[in-house]
């Protein structure tokens, strides 16, 4: 299975735009959008490509393909301008015989029986293993923190990298 993994968009269409070539060109099963989609919050500053009705048209574009869990700056409204769910607060898939959680990061969660958790919300880049958890968090798509570069993630057949959206280059790999 091949996922492509993104977090916290944030409403800046040109990083939406990244994630839909990046899609177009991997031969991906599914995107995997891990919350905050539309908008900035109040904690951010905008985004220098803010267009949140430039994002709609492109992540709809990928409808039939997405698998997302609902942000802390995601709502309802957000639910009626995106044809695809993204409301919940976690998901849980299976990739390559792996019980994967999905959530975006904000909530305590209980990780009992799967082998990865993948969320966003701290807009800074993980991959570590604890206590048998792989633990993925792809950074941010549009507002990097704690010094790191705008980034998302791949799943290919249970490898996990971490890839910078502005230059390729690999942050972090497990296997």
């Amino acid at each position: 299975m091949k996922l492509l993994i993104a977090s916290d968009i944030h409403g800046d269409y040109k990083r939406a735009e990244e994630i839909h070539r990046i899609w177009l060109d991997g031969n991906f099963d599914h995107l995997i959008l891990l919350g905050d989609l539309l908008y900035h919050g109040p904690r951010n500053d905008l985004p220098p490509f803010y267009n949140p009705k430039k994002v709609i048209p492109i992540l709809s574009e990928m409808k039939d393909s997405i698998i997302a869990v609902r942000g802390n700056c995601d709502a309802e409204v957000d639910q009626m301008v995106l044809p695809f769910p993204i409301l919940d607060e976690k998901r849980e898939i299976e990739a390559d015989g792996k019980k994967i959680l999905l959530v975006h990061g904000h909530h305590e969660i209980d990780t009992t029986g799967f082998s990865v958790v993948m969320s966003g919300h701290t807009h800074i880049p993980v991959l570590e293993e604890r206590d048998g958890v792989v633990f993925l968090n792809p950074g941010s798509t549009t507002i990097p923190k704690g010094g790191s570069m705008p980034s998302y993630a791949v799943w290919d057949d249970g490898k996990i990298t971490i890839i910078s959206l502005d230059n390729g280059d690999v942050v972090k790999e497990w296997e």
